[in-house]
């Protein structure tokens, strides 16, 4: 499981072990693992002996890193030119360090940019981006956001020294200029702003550097991300004195006579999810017996449908009286009910909060914008603080779709989830429908609410990758590989 903790605690952690290390040894274990990563690459595309490197450094601690790695791989061969955005200031020892091991160090009036220090005509094979470190807030700085776009037209690639400059370490914000790297070593613990989108995809593929952090670190982080045994350990596996009833039953109320294909899209995925048999409720039955002939149907309400162990609706519900009366019905019943689409629409945030039993809601982010009264631009930005506030308003679990999807839940100390299988071959009408399906499906086959969130959201998303292979998916294809990820997870 990957772990994300707040700048504040990170720093706690990092004043705690500095006070038993020598003075400068923390700051040389990270140049060490960031120098390795960048030799890393460099090998990749050719060799470290003669390379070329650009460092663009601030004038704190996270250009000192970039410094000392700088200078560590001057010492294998490579050139290696370090340029002080703010000019005459940047860390002094590390910049010592470079000088002595044959580096250069310049100000960024010097450069091209500048228009007078005579520069590399040639090519640069890598970026290495330390100008802010984890404080940094509200984007770049122009004269900082222009040397960046300066050295980005180069076209090496960019790595990024504990995050991106410009984003926001703890919420995921963009707020202005910022980097966009090729790859972001990080040191001690992931950053939140690294696991959540828009910050996430300017990250780049992620490398942590243990720094010796772990003893300092408290036990219950501010993010998780689940990873294959994560996943594993949660699904359910029948045993041999199981039968379908034993196995969990998932009622569907979804679909209308305007939208048939959601009450189909949201039976599969639930068909594919673990629980023992899915009875359906709406007008949708014979395109879904057409479909899927092992489904009991009903024609309502879902009061009286029989026994189930969990709800999911909403998907393609529509706004009319029956889809108002079902959703209050549903609400009405004891057992966990998951609200997509359309019934989000029509909640009584109120009667959510009065249930005893859970709730899981699963809007993207336009529905979550309408229920928290604020532009789908601001969830967007702000996609953190917009899960926790709709899982604080409803008390209630949250999983908010979207490039990252995030799981968060009204349980005070409670890390917020991010899955990490997204793919953007999922922006296609109806799977959302289909992890509806297949996350009411693990509730009704006994998964607490976030587990099942999650485990929902990781499936969901490795069977799309399944279907897709890189090329344009449809939301049945993915509901038809929930099986295959299911084999992924296990095996």
């Amino acid at each position: 499981m990957r772990t994300a903790y707040s700048v504040e605690t990170v720093r706690a952690a990092e004043q705690a072990l500095m006070a038993r290390l020598p003075e400068g040894a923390l700051m040389q274990r990270a140049a060490a693992g960031l120098a390795a990563a960048c030799a890393d690459l460099l090998r990749r595309a050719g060799r470290v002996y003669g390379s070329r490197v650009v460092l663009l450094v601030g004038s704190g601690d996270n250009g000192g890193d970039a410094l000392y790695a700088g200078a560590r791989l001057a010492r294998r061969g490579a050139g290696v030119v370090a340029v002080r955005v703010s000019p005459g200031r940047a860390h002094e020892g590390g910049s010592a360090a470079l000088r002595a091991a044959g580096g250069r160090v310049v100000d960024a009036g010097e450069t091209p940019a500048g228009g007078r220090h005579r520069d590399w005509g040639g090519r640069i094979d890598l970026v290495v981006d330390g100008i802010t470190g984890i404080g940094g807030r509200g984007g770049l700085r122009p004269e900082a956001a222009e040397l960046v776009e300066h050295y980005a037209e180069r076209g090496a690639p960019v790595l990024a020294v504990d995050l991106p400059s410009g984003v926001e370490a703890d919420t995921g914000e963009v707020r202005g200029a910022a980097v966009r790297a090729d790859a972001t070593v990080t040191f001690g613990a992931y950053k939140p702003g690294l696991l959540v989108d828009p910050a996430a995809e300017r990250a780049g593929a992620l490398h942590l550097v243990d720094i010796g952090l772990g003893a300092e670190l408290p036990d219950v982080p501010d993010l998780e991300a689940l990873q294959y045994a994560d996943v594993a350990a949660l699904l359910p596996v029948p045993g041999a004195e199981s039968d379908k009833y034993r196995r969990g039953v998932v009622g569907i109320v979804a679909g209308s006579a305007r939208y048939p294909g959601a009450a189909v899209l949201a039976v599969a995925g639930a068909l594919r999810g673990g629980a023992g048999a899915v009875r359906y409720v709406g007008p949708g039955a014979d395109a879904v017996i057409a479909r899927h002939p092992e489904t009991l149907v009903h024609a309502g309400p879902p009061s009286k449908a029989g026994r189930v162990q969990a709800w999911v609706v909403g998907p393609g519900l529509g706004d009319g009286t029956e889809a108002v009366e079902a959703v209050s019905d549903v609400l009405a019943t004891d057992v966990a009910v998951l609200v997509d689409a359309d019934g989000l629409r029509l909640l009584d945030a109120a009667v959510v909060r009065a249930r005893t039993a859970p709730t899981v809601l699963t809007p993207h982010a336009g529905e979550a914008a309408a229920l928290l009264g604020v532009p789908r631009e601001e969830v967007e930005a702000g996609r953190l603080a917009a899960v926790r506030e709709l899982a604080t308003r409803f008390r209630a679990t949250v999983l908010l779709k979207g490039s990252t999807t995030l799981i968060a839940t009204d349980a005070p100390h409670t890390p917020v989830r991010v899955n990490p299988t997204g793919t953007s071959w999922l922006a296609t009408a109806g799977s959302g429908d289909v992890l509806s399906g297949l996350t009411g499906s693990l509730l009704a086959a006994g998964l607490a609410p976030r587990d099942a969130a999650s485990a929902g959201a990781y499936l969901h998303g490795l069977a799309a990758r399944h279907a897709s292979q890189g090329s344009p998916v449809a939301a049945q294809d993915v509901a038809e590989a929930i099986g295959a990820a299911w084999r992924d997870v296990r095996a």
